[in-house]
C-alpha cells in the first residue's frame, strides 16, 4: 500500500533527514549524507536502500560514487508542509 511506504519512508528520523536533505539539495553522495547526519556510510547507505527500494529516490553513478536525487518531487511539498508544521510546534 502507497500509505504504508510513505510511513516507513518517514518513521525514521534518519530518513526523513535524508529525504529533507534532498529535498534542499538536487544530489548527495552517501559520504556527503554520512558527513552531514554524523552516521556510519554504513548506515546512511542502508537507509538510502530502503529508500531506493520504496520508490522515493534515484541514483546515477557518478564514479567512483553513487549521488541520489528525489524520484517522487513531491516529496518537496510533504517537506515544505512539514517545516512549517514542526516550526509552529517549537513556537
Amino acid at each position: 500500500m502507497p500509505d504504508e511506504k510513505l510511513a516507513k519512508a518517514i518513521h525514521s528520523k534518519v530518513r526523513r533527514d535524508i529525504l529533507h536533505m534532498l529535498y534542499k539539495k538536487d544530489k548527495i553522495s552517501v559520504r556527503e549524507i554520512a558527513g552531514k547526519l554524523k552516521i556510519t556510510e554504513s548506515s546512511a547507505s542502508k537507509n538510502l536502500k530502503l529508500l531506493y527500494y520504496l520508490g522515493f529516490i534515484d541514483y546515477e553513478i557518478i564514479h567512483p560514487q553513487k549521488f541520489y536525487f528525489l524520484k517522487i518531487k513531491e516529496i518537496r511539498d510533504l517537506f515544505e508542509i512539514y517545516d512549517k508544521i514542526v516550526k509552529k510546534m517549537g513556537n
